[in-house]
Parts: C-alpha cells; sequence; structure tokens
C-alpha cells in the first residue's frame, strides 16, 4: 500500500562530531507504506542520518516531521512515541532473558507481571500470526539462533507500535534462506502499511525490495530516485564516485605451487555432541584462492578454527609448511602465526578486535611479541602507533587516527583494519571467514584486490564465504560444503550458481 503521503521529511540536516562532518545539509524524503533504501559508502554518513532520526543524536540543525507533522526528537521514548522503530546490526537483546521478557522490558502494560505477562504473549501471538514472524516466546536469547534474534526485535518495535521501521543492515548475519524469509516478512508488513528505511550495503537486495533509494557520500545526498529508474551499477557509481568492479576477472588465474596445508579426516562434534566436521580432507596450493561455500551452519566455521589452532579436532592430521599436527599436540594461534598462518575471522567484534581498545592496540593483537613492536619484553609503543598509522593509510581506513577507540569505526573500515593486520606480516597461509560481511561496494573491491595480491604473491588463501556471487568472483577452485562433509570439488570454470547451489543443498555430486 504506497501513497503520496511523507511517512518522514529531513530537511536540512546536519551533524559534526568535532572536525567530522557525518551529515550536510541532508534533505530525506520517505513515502508511507514504501521500502527505502539508504545506501552508501562506510562512514557516508547513513547510520548518523538515522541515529538522528530515533534520537540517539541531536542534530545540530535542521527539522523533521511525522507524517506531515513537525516533531523534536530528543531521544528513543520521543522516536517509539512518533511511531518509529529500529532493529540494530547488532541486537539490542539481552541474551539471559527468554524472548518474551525481552519485549516486555522497560514496557511492561501492568504492574502485575503475570497480568503483563499474558497480556505481552496475546499481543505477540497476534502479531507473528499476521506478520509471519515466528519466535519462540519462552525460549532464552542465548539459544535463539541469528535470524529469530532478528525476527525478535523486528516484534519488539512492532508491539511498541512502530509504524516506521528502520533496519541497519538487517541481512549481515543471515543465510539466504532467512534472507528471503525476511523480505518476505517486509513485503507483508509493507503490504499493511508500514513505511520501512532499510540501510544496506547489498545493491541487489536494494533493487529486489525497495520502492525508492537515496544514496549518501560525503555526508550528503547524492541522488533519490524509484527503483525503477535504478541500476546495481549506476548505484554503485553514485556511492563510490566512480567505476567499481567487484566481479570475476577473467584470465587472471595463476597456475598454483606446492602444497603449503594440508588436512585430512578431521572430525569435530560441538557441544551438544552434534558432529560438525565428518572426516573432511583439503589441501591448499601456493598461489591459489579456495572458496569455501555452503549454506551457513554446515561445518565451515568449525573448520576455519581448527585450521587456525582456535578448535581442537577429536580426530585427524593437520599439515602446515612441513610441520604435521596430531590431536595428542594440535596446533595453536601462536603456532600457526609463527608458521605463516594468518586468520580474518568470520566475527570481528567477538575474535578480531578489542573494542575499548585503542586501533593501535587491536593493531598489534597477536603480534605483538615481533621484535619491529618492542625488545626484551618492552613494548614500545610509539613504533606501534607508527605501524598502525602506516596499516591505515595502506588500506584506507578511516579516520585515521590511531587512538580512536576500535569500537568507533565502521563495520567496513574495521574490516579493513583486520586485514590490514593480518596481511602485514606476508603470511603463506591467508585464512578469511567472511571478508566482506556488512561492507560497502567501494571496500569489496579493494579487499578483494588484496586477497589477490596476497594470491599473486604465492600465499595460499582460504576464503569462507555465504555470497555465492563472491565465491565466483574470487576463488580459482571452491569446496562446497553441507552438513559437515566436502559434497563436491570444482574448478572455478566449471562452477554455476546453480550447480554450487544444487551442492550446497545436498542435492548434487
Amino acid at each position: 500500500m504506497t501513497s503520496s503521503v511523507l511517512a518522514v521529511q529531513m530537511r536540512g540536516i546536519n551533524k559534526r562530531f568535532g572536525a567530522v562532518a557525518a551529515n550536510v545539509d541532508v534533505e530525506l524524503q520517505v513515502r508511507a507504506g514504501t521500502v527505502h533504501g539508504l545506501v552508501g559508502e562506510n562512514g557516508a554518513g547513513k547510520s548518523t542520518l538515522m541515529s538522528v532520526l530515533y534520537g540517539f543524536y541531536q542534530a545540530d540543525s535542521g527539522d523533521i516531521s511525522v507524517s506531515g507533522t513537525p516533531v523534536t526528537i530528543r531521544n528513543a521514548d520521543d522516536a517509539i512515541r512518533h511511531g518509529i522503530g529500529m532493529v540494530h546490526q547488532h541486537f539490542m537483546l539481552v541474551d539471559t532473558l527468554t524472548a518474551l521478557e525481552n519485549v516486555m522490558l522497560g514496557a511492561e502494560p501492568h504492574w502485575l507481571l503475570q497480568k503483563a505477562d499474558a497480556a505481552v504473549r496475546t499481543r505477540l501471538n497476534e502479531l507473528m500470526q499476521t506478520t509471519g514472524l515466528k519466535v519462540a516466546l519462552d525460549a532464552l536469547v542465548a539459544d535463539l539462533p541469528v535470524g529469530d534474534r532478528q525476527r525478535l526485535e523486528i516484534l519488539k518495535a512492532l508491539y511498541r507500535g512502530a509504524s516506521i521501521l528502520i533496519l541497519d543492515e538487517p541481512t549481515a548475519v543471515l543465510t539466504p534462506q532467512e534472507t528471503q524469509h525476511l523480505f518476505g516478512v517486509l513485503r507483508t508488513l509493507r503490504e499493511q502499511g508500514t513505511t520501512i528505511l532499510l540501510i544496506t550495503h547489498k545493491l541487489k537486495e536494494v533493487m529486489a525490495l525497495c520502492d525508492e533509494v537515496t544514496v549518501m557520500r560525503a555526508g550528503r545526498v547524492v541522488q533519490h530516485l524509484a527503483i525503477r529508474e535504478a541500476s546495481i551499477e549506476g548505484l554503485a557509481e553514485s556511492m563510490v564516485g566512480r567505476k567499481v568492479h567487484t566481479g570475476r576477472i577473467e584470465g587472471s588465474t595463476p597456475v598454483a605451487g606446492s602444497v603449503v596445508l594440508e588436512a585430512k579426516d578431521i572430525a569435530v562434534h560441538d557441544a551438544l555432541q552434534v558432529q560438525r566436521l565428518k572426516g573432511v580432507s583439503l589441501k591448499l596450493r601456493a598461489g591459489e584462492i579456495v572458496g569455501v561455500a555452503g549454506v551457513s551452519g554446515n561445518g565451515q566455521s568449525e573448520l576455519l578454527d581448527v585450521l587456525s589452532g582456535l578448535l581442537h579436532p577429536e580426530s585427524g592430521v593437520l599439515t602446515v609448511c612441513g610441520q604435521s599436527f596430531t590431536t595428542q599436540a594440535w596446533i595453536d594461534p601462536r603456532t600457526a602465526r609463527a608458521l605463516g598462518v594468518a586468520h580474518v575471522p568470520e566475527d570481528r567484534h567477538a575474535r578480531a578486535l578489542v573494542m575499548d581498545f585503542a586501533a593501535w592496540e587491536s593493531a598489534v593483537l597477536g603480534y605483538d611479541g615481533l621484535a619491529q613492536y618492542g625488545s626484551r619484553g618492552w613494548m614500545a609503543h610509539d613504533r606501534m602507533r607508527s605501524a598502525t598509522a602506516a596499516m591505515m593509510e595502506r588500506f584506507d581506513v578511516r579516520p585515521r587516527d590511531p587512538e580512536l577507540l576500535s569500537g568507533k569505526f565502521s563495520g567496513g573500515n574495521q574490516q579493513k583494519f583486520v586485514l590490514a593486520r593480518e596481511l602485514g606480516q606476508s603470511p603463506k597461509v591467508l585464512l578469511v571467514g567472511q571478508p566482506t560481511r556488512g561492507v560497502d561496494i567501494g571496500a569489496i573491491e579493494f579487499i578483494y584486490s588484496q586477497l589477490r595480491a596476497m594470491r599473486n604473491a604465492g600465499c595460499a588463501v582460504l576464503v569462507v564465504s555465504s555470497e555465492l556471487d563472491e565465491i565466483l568472483a574470487l576463488s580459482d577452485r571452491v569446496i562446497v560444503m553441507s552438513q559437515g562433509r566436502i559434497a563436491g570439488e570444482l574448478a572455478i570454470d566449471d562452477c554455476t550458481e546453480a550447480g554450487l547451489g544444487l551442492l550446497m543443498t545436498g542435492g548434487g555430486e
């Protein structure tokens, strides 16, 4: 149900953080009952603008109207009163409470907990029925999969009366199947009159879901158009200010060299005794990129952890640069780094950075014992800061401030920062999980170029990605995992999306 009525109008929005102009004279108009895409590079000002709309930040100047009425939004409570809800990329949920308790928290309809519980449960069951957002209400949030947590966040916003819903990178951590389900829910909400603001880097999703799109660059709106007038190539060029290429570079596949890493018959059970890896064997050769495709949860994460020394398997043998490890004495991360194995984890927040560390401190994590960073147990902080500044310059990390807390950088800049650290030691083996998760198209192009450069320099690169486009763009050889096993192995020239999809779902050989 679309309309010419404006659900949101933001006029002349300006917001500075010290010397940084995050939003500059921004004008945004969002029609009621539409899905409106908001795209731009990391640091373009998208999240800042939506944080102003939701009351997390106060604009230095400018006006906001909701459904034609001028409003003042000082905080999230004001936003909620005006029917605005926001689902953040990193969920705002309490793990130790149930799904129902998370929705009730701060919005209890009755002082008597039993009556409040019953009223909230009734309303949530109604919402789940009408929207298709199904969540186990009595399950602890800690036990819910990622897709269910996101559905819970949307339910929480709808329960509190949101008719305008802001979604920040909603598919960044979802499987392809979860993404399709989410899209179905969002289309249903649109049909019911909900206005949706979608912050995303995935231009295919913009084209598939949105009615209109606004492009931001360097804090300014540079384009606003109906989706029927848009193209992926045009949006990408508008975002970055130049033509970008993130597809496969034809004729670029080098001849692979000798085997530098070999795993044989790796088996792993998780804490619930579910077998995650079932006799997995693979080889990585110098000068090649091997892509690992598969629906999330089919053993790819455990494989990365085993190869990097973070997880001790129950059986198997691993040989790295001529040195063999068995389950009696498995490789550990320190030994892996000493042998020339670098690791870019799938979850940069949990495993690659310390959010409360300054950038220069995160830049040396795992490598602080190197001679270049000190001697005789003393760390040379000035050298670490200088090295961090050089990393930031080489990998175009913005802002270039070694003292800024790691958690203050945007997701794409955090990812480039982690890559700068791990690639900086010229590793012989590079293990990369979800290399461009939550990263804008300009940064994707840069990251791809760095991974190809590592391969061309003789490094063996293993890339785990849930994005088939990424696997096809980067890989020289593709391994497909399904239900903890290798379901197939193909040269890149033999790969198609349909064929890989069949192997991923266990339907091919």
